[in-house]
């Protein structure tokens, strides 16, 4: 299965960073916050990934073509410029890096990428935010209840979109409003971390359009939109408050999001 990671944006509220990188190559322990994204997929199984750019996208593309070599050890002759590869990478990756516009918002980046999605269901998140989600039980959620879409849910301070249940809040997972950054509500936000059937491009009109918006907030209007509760670890990376907590959480080795061995 593929997973579609939004990382494209302009990451504005960490400007100290992102005035010269985006935000998903924001370092955590020497690693982009996008390695350990992807990293965390793949100690569940997944290795095909489609990164949606945007702002700087040559420096997500730079780090992709030199990482095999860089994460190697090598022979290199300086004479005929031959390079021999003695230790690959430990990922068996396959990324596709895809530019899908320097202004285009979130829903409009994954409408883009419909002839790379196909017409399978699909995995996606963003580029800044980690978590210790199971990826293979939020798959067989998804697949047991037979909607178009499935947002991991989260409970951290509301600043995020906010998801409103059907019926005993603590039992029923189907989502009836979703409205974007609430004042307040039960807790539950948009965690991202989703699976979702090819039909979702139809709620999706094109490059202005946020997918926290309107497409998500039609999904739930139709029924269509499902929550997978997540009551373990999450993290975004929106200031450089952010930045230093998930850098000593690595550096302390209590990092939850490590799913991985290394």
């Amino acid at each position: 299965m593929k997973v579609v990671i939004l990382a494209g944006g302009f990451g504005t509220r960490l400007a100290e960073e992102t005035d010269y990188k985006p935000k998903p190559m924001v370092e955590i322990g020497g690693r982009p916050i996008l390695w350990h994204i992807m990293k965390s997929y793949y100690s569940h199984g997944v290795r095909e990934f489609i990164i949606a750019l945007g702002y700087r996208s040559e420096i997500i593309k730079r780090f992709f073509l030199d990482y095999s070599y860089v994460t190697a050890d090598l022979t290199v002759s300086t004479g005929n410029g031959e390079v021999t590869v003695h230790r690959r990478c430990q990922e068996d990756w396959t990324v596709h890096l895809v530019d899908t516009g320097l202004n285009t918002l979130t829903g409009g980046r994954i409408k883009r990428l419909a002839k790379w999605i196909g017409d399978e269901t699909f995995m996606m998140t963003y580029g800044d935010g980690v978590a210790n989600v199971d990826v293979q039980d939020l798959l067989r959620f998804h697949s047991h209840h037979g909607k178009l879409a499935t947002v991991t849910a989260v409970r951290p301070p509301a600043r995020y979109g906010g998801l409103a249940f059907n019926g005993d809040k603590d039992k029923v997972n189907e989502i009836v409003r979703f409205s974007e950054k609430p004042v307040a509500g039960d807790g539950w936000i948009n965690g991202g971390f989703f699976v979702l059937e090819p039909k979702v491009l139809d709620y999706i009109d094109g490059d202005p359009t946020h997918w926290e918006r309107e497409p998500m907030e039609n999904l739930a209007k139709d029924g269509q939109l499902q929550a997978f509760r997540h009551t373990g670890f999450w993290h975004s990376m929106d200031t450089l408050r952010d930045v230093r907590s998930l850098n000593e959480r690595w550096e302390s080795d209590q990092a939850p999001w490590k799913t991985w061995t290394d």
